[in-house]
Parts: structure tokens; sequence; C-alpha cells
């Protein structure tokens, strides 16, 4: 009883801080809405009204396999009562029985190396008895595959050839399409850069029809005026269709309509299915870290839980795992977990770093490299970009902005010390002054504009993600986010860790998924990382269950009014914070959630609602079921 109170009490003291929209940097922000208690809906019968959900822990199945993505995508076959679960390590599908709850066990393990030589499963979804496999080839540049099997029988019943990395996919919701966003990454030297697309593939009895492919070339030709728009474009000699990655795709609950997100870009890509076109791309702006509501902790040495505003600093919103549901309004929303990534071609390429700009890309830096005194060149052969080089021979930090935290002209001061700035880690790519033809301004060395000077200046830094989610709406306009809150409860009294809630989660704020006694060690990079959404719906609500990568756990929101929702409850089930993970997996709980799956009370073997997560560091496949709280 005790811990409910804990969570009704953080939800309250919370609820004003959700019903705040917090500022897109180069958009409007969305007119504050007025704070409305959400009405009960009638609940079952004799229980009274629905008041909110609580997370408990089932069941797991382990890999016994560390920190190599033996567990990442799951999904649910209701008919067999089993969970066909991607484990990257072996490149295949494992099949877990899950009759009893309690205790999975695996079944089998559906490999694909029928298909082609070296392929790897990177993601599943599940319809009607069916599961499609999005299969990567080797090496990743080549066109990968789509397969269809019997969930019963295992049967392959068709394979199609799609694009270049088919990382994730998903039926529509009739089930007459697999829709799959086909990544195209390029090669670690960025060498070979295939486009990025989405395969719209038919699905027959038992087979699947035509493969046709909505690409982006038809942008090419657009590419400074969606730069200008706040795209990001800027991959080396890269078009925009081999710019764009798409990562993740949801769908209209009608089935005509997707939307992609291409995280890297920042950016969504909308689709219209039965034309199997791209028809827009829409850019999501920038979060303004410089406000009060969107605080966040950017170091990782300073010992101590420190969230507050950095002026000048701006996050990329760069969501992984989107879903999208229809509200009372009719309209549909887009909900984004913002976990940010990175590009990061050729990082472990010597040559690289020693200067040839030719064998990759590696857009982050620490913001105390970024804008050292000395310059640029003490990073060389260590971690230092060649195309950052090439820029100038060091950077300045504008004091305009950044004199809060002793910026001057000419030294960016205690701004880039350990406890401010310094440890944070940004893209070097942007927020630099530039000449109307997209060229660096130069400065001397004092931070006076010069022609003849070898110092760029930066008005704004840029970090990846937005430790949040999100909901746009379906021209991904900014309807709210939720600001620095995930942040603020992990390092509040009422965040309780462990399947049975008895580890304060602020002892471990911000740690590594995959360290021992790592408290604050994310802070730098990207906080939580919230990364794994799904949707579901429980007595007339709509709830986001989001999994936070680093951190662990899955928080819940209440989304059922897209414009003021509220936090629900959260969940961690790592159990052992201070021993080596690699040691003591047994023992250790779930680290590392990448892909959840929402079972609904009437597919469900208990008759309960379902939560089932891939936790990939540690190899786990995790059950929660979902308890209705009602009121009287």
């Amino acid at each position: 009883m005790q811990n409910r109170m804990h969570i009704a009490a953080i939800a309250l003291c919370l609820s004003g801080l959700m019903g705040c929209n917090s500022d897109s940097s180069d958009r409007p922000t969305p007119p504050p809405v007025a704070e409305q208690p959400a009405e009960p809906v009638e609940g079952e019968p004799g229980k009274g009204s629905l008041k909110g959900i609580r997370l408990g822990f089932v069941g797991r199945y382990s890999s016994g396999v560390f920190n190599q993505s033996a567990a990442e995508i799951p999904v649910f076959d209701p008919v067999n009562r089993q969970i066909f679960v991607v484990n990257a390590q072996l490149g295949a599908i494992d099949v877990l029985d899950a009759a009893d709850l309690g205790s999975p066990v695996k079944v089998r393990t559906l490999t694909v190396e029928n298909i082609a030589p070296g392929a790897v499963v990177n993601s599943v979804a599940y319809h009607d008895g069916l599961i499609a496999v999005a299969i990567e080839s080797s090496p990743k540049t080549d066109p990968g595959y789509v397969a269809l099997y019997n969930a019963t029988s295992l049967t392959l019943l068709d394979v199609k050839q799609v694009g270049a990395q088919p990382d994730m996919l998903t039926f529509t919701p009739d089930g007459r399409y697999v829709l799959v966003a086909n990544e195209g990454e390029p090669s670690d030297d960025y060498q070979t850069d295939p486009e990025g697309s989405v395969s719209v593939i038919q699905v027959g009895i038992g087979a699947l029809g035509s493969v046709r492919t909505a690409g982006f070339r038809q942008f090419n030709s657009q590419k400074q005026a969606l730069i200008a728009q706040g795209v990001r474009i800027f991959g080396p000699n890269a078009t925009v269709a081999q710019d764009l990655e798409p990562e993740y795709i949801t769908v209209s609950a009608d089935g005509r309509t997707a939307w992609i997100a291409l995280q890297e870009n920042n950016a969504l890509a909308r689709l219209d299915v039965e034309r199997a076109e791209i028809t827009s791309i829409m850019p999501l702006g920038y979060k303004d870290h410089g406000v009060p509501e969107n605080g966040l902790d950017v170091s990782d040495t300073d010992g101590r839980i420190d969230i507050r505003a950095w002026p000048g600093l701006f996050g990329m919103y760069q969501p992984d795992s989107i879903a999208s549901y229809q509200a009372s309004d009719s309209r549909t929303y887009i909900v984004t977990a913002n976990e940010g990534d990175a590009r990061a071609w050729g990082e472990t390429n010597a040559a690289y770093f020693a200067g040839d700009a030719s064998l990759g890309f590696v857009e982050e830096f620490r913001v105390t490299h970024l804008v050292h005194r000395n310059g640029f060149n003490r990073r060389l052969g260590n971690d230092l970009p060649p195309q950052l080089r090439a820029l100038g021979a060091g950077a300045l930090l504008n004091p305009d902005v950044f004199g809060y935290c002793g910026a001057t002209a000419g030294d960016p001061g205690n701004c880039s010390t350990s406890d401010q700035l310094g440890r944070l880690t940004v893209t070097w790519t942007k927020g630099y002054r530039t000449n109307p033809d997209g060229s660096p301004v130069m400065f001397n060395t004092a931070g006076q504009e010069d022609p003849a000077g070898d110092r760029i200046m930066y008005d704004r830094l840029y970090t990846f993600g937005s430790r949040s989610v999100s909901i746009w709406d379906a021209d991904g306009e900014l309807v709210w986010d939720s600001g620095d809150q995930m942040e603020r409860f992990l390092a509040s009294e009422d965040c309780l860790a462990g399947a049975e809630r008895d580890t304060p989660c602020s002892n471990w704020f911000n740690a590594n998924h995959s360290a021992r006694n790592s408290f604050d060690n994310r802070s730098d990079n990207k906080g939580p990382e919230p990364e794994g959404l799904v949707l579901g719906q429980l007595d007339g609500r709509t709830y986001a269950f989001v999994g936070l990568e680093r951190m662990g756990g899955v928080m819940v929101y209440d989304i059922t009014d897209p414009r003021t929702p509220g936090f629900v409850d959260y969940l961690n089930t790592r159990e052992d914070w201070t021993s080596d993970p690699a040691s003591n997996l047994a023992s250790v709980g779930d680290l590392g959630p990448e892909g959840l799956y929402f079972v609904t009370a009437s597919d469900s073997p208990n008759g309960k609602p379902l939560l089932i997560i891939g936790n990939e560091v540690s190899g786990t496949t995790s059950i929660y079921e979902i308890e209705a709280l009602y009121e009287p």
C-alpha cells in the first residue's frame, strides 16, 4: 500500500509539469491548456472507476548471454501462447513457450541461414497467425529480405527482397500489408552509402505479394530547403535519399497512413500506404534546455544529481520507437521515445582519427574538447574528427549566450569544466555561426570576427535526444513533451527500483545498463535514454509504456488526452546494482530494455493485460502484469 501511495503522490506532484508544453526551438510552442483532472471511466462491474494502473513483475526467460543483444524485439502469439524474441547474438529468433508466465521456456530457435549467407534477424512482427521477419544481409549495405512464417508450424511461407538493412517492420492493422523500414546505414568507412526507403509488401493468403519501394529520391532536389527547415542532412557527399535513415514505423488505425522515424535526421516522414509514396518530411525542431522545465544533468563526474536549465543548449528529439493512436477528438497523434543517436562511422579506425576524412564520419565530441582554449590539434590522433578540423583550428563559445558559465570572447571559462558543460557529448556539426553559403564565419583567438582567423564560434550547442517522451499531431507539430520529468522522477524519493520496489532510484540515478556502481554514469550522454515504446488501452484509456534503455525499467503515462498526459507508474526489475553484471547475470535482473509488446487481457494466458520486454544487455525476456486500480 505504501508503494502505491508513493506512486499516487508523485503522479499528483508532477501533473503540473506534465501540463506544461516545453519549447521546441524554431517552431511555435503549443498553446497552454488548462489542467483538468482525468475523468474516471466506468470500470468492471462492482469495481468502481479506473484511477490508474500498476506494473508488477511476473517472470522472465534468461538466455544466459550478457551484453550481446540476446533479447531485443518481442512479439506474442496468443493462439499458441508463445513469444517470438529477436536474438541478435545468434542473428535468429528465440521461440518461448509462455503458457506459464512465471517461467517461460525456450522451445526452438528460428534461424534464417537458408535465406542468405550471413543473414541476421533485425525485427519481427505478428498478425493473425503469421510472423514477418526483417532480415539483414551481409554486408548490411546489400539489399535485405522479409520472410513470412506460419506462427504455429514455423514453416517458411515466402521471402521477398527489400532495401538495404531492413531494421523494423510492422503489419498494417488490417493485415493487408507489411511495412519495412530499410535504414540504409553506410558502411563503417562510409565508402558505401545505400539509400534509405520503406518497402510496402502486399500480404496474401500464406504468401507475400508485390513489393513496392517508397524512396526519397524525389527530395534530392530539395536538399537545401529541407536543411533550412531543420532536417539534418549532413553525411559526406550524401544525397537526401542516401542520408535519410528510416528507423521505426507506426500506422494509422485505418491503415492508410504511416509515419516513419528518421532518427539521425531528427525528423518524421509520412507515407501514403496505398500509393507506396512518401508524401512529406517533417522536421521535429529542437528542445530548449535553457528553460526551467527542460533542465537536465550534464556531468558524469561531479558525483551528484544536478538537474538544471542550460541556456544555449538544445536537444535534438531524434526518436527511436514511435507509436500512434486516435484520441477522443478523432485525430491521430504520434508518440515518440526521444532516445537520440549520433553518427559514428569509423570510430575504431585509427587512420580516420589520424586525419583521413575519407574513412569515416564521427559527429560526437565533448564540449571541453570542442571549445578548449588550445584548439583542436591537442586531440589529433585521439578523437578529433578530421571533418571538424577542416572547419578550423579550434572553436569558441559566444559570450553573449554562454556568459553565465564564464565564457568570454576568446575563452570558454568555466563552461568547459567537468562540473559545468565540459563533459557533455554534443554534435560539432551544428550550432556554429555560418555565412549565407553555409561556410563557417571565422574568428581570431581573441574572439573577434576575422576572415583570416582560424576559430569557429558556437552560438548554440546541440545534444543527442531530449530525455523525454513527446506527442505530435499528424503534421509533426509538437502537442506535448514530458520536459525534464523523467530525470526528476528518477532523482526523487518516490522512485523505487526492483521488483519489490525496495531500492531508491536516486542511489543509481542515470546509471549505465552494463556496469556496476555506475551512479550518474550516463548524464554526460543521453541520461536515462528512453528508447522502447508501446501503447495499450485499458477500460477506455490509452497508456504509453516507455522503456529507459540505460537506467532500465518502464515508465507509464496516461495519454488519453494528448494535451494533458499524466505520469502513472514506473517499474524497474534490475535487482543488483553493485556486482559485476557479467559475472552475476543470474541475480542481476533485467538490463537494457529494447523492445516492448503489449498483450490485451483477452489474449493473455492469465486473463490480465501484460507487457513483454526484450532486455538486450541482460539477454532476458521479462513479463510484467498490468493491474488496474479502481476507486469505488
